[in-house]
């Protein structure tokens, strides 16, 4: 840990609150970077060297003062951390006057230091996590040892099973998204500890990336026990933000690479969504509609596979078909559930379902056309 002149001015601003006297920090090399007098700084101050010397408390009186260079009359105290001198704080006065306030000048100095490289740490801690959190969702050149190394080193264990959830933040009506939206959605994320690895996705700064432990039996993944946990924090952010949130929870594979896989599906199925009313989505429950929107994505499968659906809305105008439809894929196939839906006589069913033939020139009874109808109605 070093002194710099930031964590020089924070010793300064704080010992000014408790004492009226004159304070001067100074570095390992005895360079005043650090002073209530600003015509002091970038000094070489010589009691300093001399208590970073000899590691003690050195006072200056009027006579000493006259002959060292930069000092005047007071008390020079060694800052320790980690059982080394890294700095010296001085108070400027008569030594009888000032001593009493060497001690705890000292300790306000020291605390600030511990202080500082706390933080520090945290935010070195921050910034590896979210390092290691890309390497692994994009499939890193890096080995599994190299990786478990530096999960060891930031005190994770990728040992355990893991999926990735996307998580988009959606602010209030007209506001954009902040940074104190994304960092308020860490913390909940990450506190309580649960292990999870988080990071704000670098392709788009209104998403953040989690990598959740999960539960397998029988080499699946236990979906009640996470469904669980993502309404304690739905909730959560219901009653202590100003955002509600989207959330898309991928697939789970085995092993580290297994972790982009499960990223592609979480991201897939957060990017098929077209409302953000959906807000807990599992890649489970939507696989064929995450593997159908890649094809809306290209234009010319896009079109051959709405051609059907295309036709049956332009004789259809008042969407009757359409609606029909829609139900009786969303009944299964059912006849008898489908009519129940639509409060409609069998008849009529089989009347439309016929129209449907007609206007789309592909047979529902037959497999082939029935899927072709059904993947259609899913790249609406």
């Amino acid at each position: 840990m070093q002194l710099n002149s930031l964590i020089a001015k924070q010793i300064v601003d704080r010992a000014k609150k408790i004492i009226a006297y004159s304070i001067n920090v100074m570095d390992e090399n005895g360079v005043i970077i650090g002073s209530s007098d600003p015509s002091r700084l970038h000094q070489i101050h010589e009691g300093a060297l001399l208590a970073l010397r000899d590691n003690r408390t050195i006072e200056i009186n009027d006579s000493v003062a006259s002959t060292l260079s930069g000092v005047k009359t007071g008390i020079n105290l060694p800052i320790i951390y980690s059982e080394d001198v890294i700095g010296v704080v001085g108070i400027s006065g008569t030594p009888e006057e000032v001593r009493s306030y060497g001690e705890l000048v000292k300790m306000t100095a020291e605390l600030i230091v511990e202080q500082a490289a706390l933080m520090s740490q945290i935010q070195w801690n921050k910034r590896h996590r979210e390092e290691l959190l890309l390497q692994l969702i994009e499939g890193s050149s890096l080995n599994d040892g190299q990786l478990l190394s530096i999960a060891q080193r930031l005190d994770l264990d990728l040992s355990q099973p893991r999926v990735a959830t996307v998580i988009k933040v959606i602010p209030r009506a007209g506001e954009p998204v902040t940074l104190e939206h994304l960092q308020k959605l860490v913390h909940l994320l990450e506190h309580p500890e649960r292990d999870n690895i988080v990071g704000i996705a670098s392709v788009s700064m209104n998403e953040i990336v989690v990598l959740k432990p999960v539960t397998i039996v029988n080499h699946t993944w236990n979906r009640k026990e996470e469904q669980k946990r993502v309404a304690k924090l739905v909730k959560r952010i219901d009653n202590e933000c100003d955002f509600s949130i989207q959330m898309a929870i991928g697939d789970y594979f085995p092993g580290l690479i297994g972790l982009a896989r499960s990223y592609e599906t979480a991201k897939a199925t957060i990017e098929s969504s077209t409302s953000n009313d959906d807000a807990v989505m599992f890649y489970q429950d939507r696989k064929l509609s995450v593997l159908v929107s890649s094809i809306k994505q290209d234009p010319w499968r896009a079109t051959q596979l709405k051609a059907p659906i295309d036709k049956l809305m332009a004789a259809d105008t008042k969407k009757v078909l359409l609606r029909t439809l829609s139900t009786f894929f969303a009944q299964n196939c059912d006849l008898a559930q489908t009519c129940e839906s639509l409060h409609i006589h069998r008849n009529t069913l089989r009347y439309r379902l016929d129209k449907i033939q007609q206007e789309t020139n592909l047979d529902i009874n037959k497999l082939d056309d029935k899927i072709q109808l059904y993947l259609a109605l899913k790249c609406l």
